[in-house]
């Protein structure tokens, strides 16, 4: 992925893991090294909900006190594992705050089983809780008439063919919103290991066309540019709590 990153000159926001950080933290110093931002996806991956107040304080100072020593620079950029930050939790956003975050990129504003906040806003916008406030940039979706439809990465990125995609987010950029676009790297890995016990559904979602992920990364590097996060300013609020 870093080699992919370098060879198309698109810099990229790296959320690792504390755990990645430990046991691989060249990783991130060459990250670094190459001009991407490092944030924090959390030490353990424990999606929000799993966790308490405490737990997540515990988990979010390891993960950031590794990275930051690799970095040389405070993290202020975070990423909720399975994008968990919902309603159920409006307590995460003063605990990312007292950790020194600055901006998340955690909820996707559309209805799933298993994450979403379907009513928030499309753009960047600050995430409210009581006096705590965050820059939230959420996975971008394309929204009609009926249905907001998930397209910013990932499994949705696998699943729906190149040419809808290309066209989702042309349709995106005409209404004059940025696209937020993500992905892991073991979605350029078709050789992955295949997990047993896994439902239908999971197994769908996890291992479609990993082998023709590479290659559509490719052309998105190709046909769209890329930019920061903190432009432009995010517009408006949405609160989780008072």
């Amino acid at each position: 992925m870093l080699d992919l990153l370098e060879r198309k000159s698109v810099k990229s926001y790296c959320y690792f893991l504390g755990w990645v950080a430990d046991h691989y933290p060249d990783l991130v110093r060459r990250a670094v090294a190459q001009g991407h931002v490092v944030g924090s996806h959390t030490y353990w991956h424990r999606m929000i909900n799993q966790h308490t107040p405490t737990s997540l304080q515990l988990d979010l100072g390891m993960a950031n006190d590794v990275l930051s020593k690799l970095t040389n620079y405070p993290i202020r950029h975070f990423r909720a594992p399975t994008f968990s930050i919902t309603k159920k939790c409006p307590w995460a956003v003063p605990i990312l705050k007292q950790h020194g975050f600055e901006h998340d990129s955690s909820v996707v504003p559309v209805r799933h089983d298993r994450y979403g906040i379907p009513d928030s806003p499309l753009g960047s916008y600050y995430l409210k809780s009581g006096e705590h406030q965050i820059a939230e940039h959420p996975v971008s979706v394309l929204s009609t008439a009926v249905y907001r439809l998930p397209i910013g990465g990932g499994g949705y990125f696998r699943i729906f063919p190149w040419w809808f995609t290309r066209w989702a987010f042309r349709k995106i950029e005409r209404s004059g919103r940025t696209i937020h676009f993500y992905i892991h790297p073991w979605e350029i890995d078709p050789g992955q290991p295949v997990a047993d016990r896994l439902g239908k559904l999971a197994r769908f979602r996890h291992y479609r066309n990993l082998h023709r992920c590479f290659d559509r990364l490719e052309r998105l590097f190709d046909t769209f540019a890329f930019g920061s996060l903190e432009l432009p300013e995010p517009q408006g609020s949405y609160l989780l709590s008072g």
